[in-house]
């Protein structure tokens, strides 16, 4: 068993994820999949992408702030219960002069996203520590994502043709629901940072403390860089993924299996990650691991054949989890955890920018150009992300080179051959 799941409340934190993570995947094909059905337009498949992160654009920086301010339990569970509550609104989108519902639904549902993330992100480290424990949770994590892909993606798929786009949103209310009652679970962990009070020019300051830190870190503020280039040229292919398996490779069956490669890929490389982060520089990580992962772009889109689509999708799950799962360790361990959120928001708003911008863009460039132009554009910002990791992410001591960090979570003990959470 992983070490991070001898802490008992990580384990619920990452059943909670785990299943909410699984409801929505089995949307991921079918909500593209529906609009597409409805609208037969690639502008309006590719909005379904970009309306999801707006609300990231929008209100990341101050959801980082409330992060840090309040219980990241309550933030996590009322995300939850929101999440739960927007999917549902996919229910009453019919026809085509409902996709507006469609595009609400999403935006709502990214405004619980936008808060359970940067919480969950900042609440690991609190819960393991930030030594060999939260490698083992972040490489546990992409691990889950890969499980979770293979499964999620070709389940959606075959249940968006056999049982209906509406069972798929029943059972998305439902993951969100049951991971709101293991968040509920977990026991609370104390600190002096929550619910402090204070009007909005509190909440101003504090946000501006977060930007000062990150401008002052500069491993931090590279892979912001770094991050926010690599997810641009990811999201405008992302979006362009479903209309090009439809088109392309036979349907939305097709379609599932590619991404439930891309789940293989994430399989192959949690492990492989679990070693390497603790042992390489993440400038070098980072710039290996994003240079194969424009490979594999280049090579999803040339494909004509479901066997080279599927290889090269393994490719891109391997070296994209990779660098993820680098760039989020590094964060973690170089972050003190009083300003993790606002830290985790900053990311995660970069990320929306990127995603909502090649959202818009990777589906322009394809219908005014060509499906080929568009990968070859995506292809070079993800090559240059590589190259920018290399030369802006200062050199640091791995992990393996210096004396391990001690387990700050608390409330542990030797029990069973592993780390036990006491009272978990």
């Amino acid at each position: 068993m992983p070490a991070a799941l001898c802490v008992g409340n990580f384990r619920l934190l990452w059943v909670a994820r785990t299943i909410s993570l699984l409801g929505s995947w089995l949307l991921v094909v079918a909500v593209p999949a529906y609009v597409l059905q409805l609208s037969g337009s690639l502008v309006a498949t590719g909005l379904t992408l970009a309306a999801e992160f707006l609300a990231p654009v929008l209100l990341g920086p101050v959801a980082g702030v409330l992060v840090d301010r309040w219980d990241r339990r309550h933030v996590m569970l009322i995300s939850d219960v929101c999440r739960a509550v927007a999917i549902g609104l996919l229910l009453f989108a019919r026809e085509p002069g409902d996709l507006w519902i469609v595009y609400l639904a999403l935006f709502v549902e990214s405004v619980g996203t936008v808060l359970f993330r940067p919480a969950a992100q900042a609440h690991t480290p609190a819960v393991v520590g930030t030594g060999s424990l939260l490698s083992s949770a972040n490489s546990l994590n992409a691990l889950t994502d890969g499980t979770v892909r293979l499964v999620g993606a070709p389940l959606g798929g075959v249940l968006f043709g056999l049982a209906g786009f509406t069972t798929l949103v029943w059972v998305d209310v439902a993951s969100y629901l049951v991971s709101g009652a293991a968040i509920l679970m977990t026991t609370r962990l104390p600190s002096g940072r929550l619910e402090r009070g204070g009007g909005i020019r509190v909440v101003l300051a504090e946000l501006g403390e977060g930007m000062t830190f990150l401008r002052g870190e500069r491993t931090a503020s590279a892979l912001l860089l770094v991050t926010t280039l690599f997810l641009a040229g990811n999201a405008s292919l992302t979006a362009l993924l479903v209309p090009f398996g439809v088109r392309e490779l036979g349907g939305s069956v097709q379609t599932g299996l590619v991404m439930s490669a891309l789940g293989v890929g994430f399989l192959l490389g949690a492990p492989v990650i679990r070693i390497l982060v603790d042992r390489v520089q993440p400038g070098y990580l980072l710039c290996a691991s994003l240079t194969a992962t424009a490979i594999g772009f280049l090579l999803l889109f040339a494909s004509r054949s479901m066997l080279s689509a599927v290889l090269a999708a393994v490719v891109i799950g391997v070296f994209g989890s990779m660098a993820l799962v680098t760039a989020q360790t590094t964060v973690q361990r170089v972050t003190p955890n009083e300003v993790l959120g606002r830290i985790s928001a900053a990311f995660f708003t970069g990320e929306a920018i990127a995603t909502f911008l090649g959202a818009l863009a990777g589906p322009a460039i394809a219908q005014s150009s060509s499906l080929a132009a568009a990968a070859y554009v995506a292809c070079a910002a993800t090559l240059l992300s590589g190259v920018l990791s290399l030369v802006l992410v200062p050199r640091r001591p791995t992990l393996s080179q210096t004396a391990e960090p001690p387990v700050d979570g608390g409330h542990r003990s030797r029990k069973g051959g592993c780390l036990a959470a006491v009272g978990s």
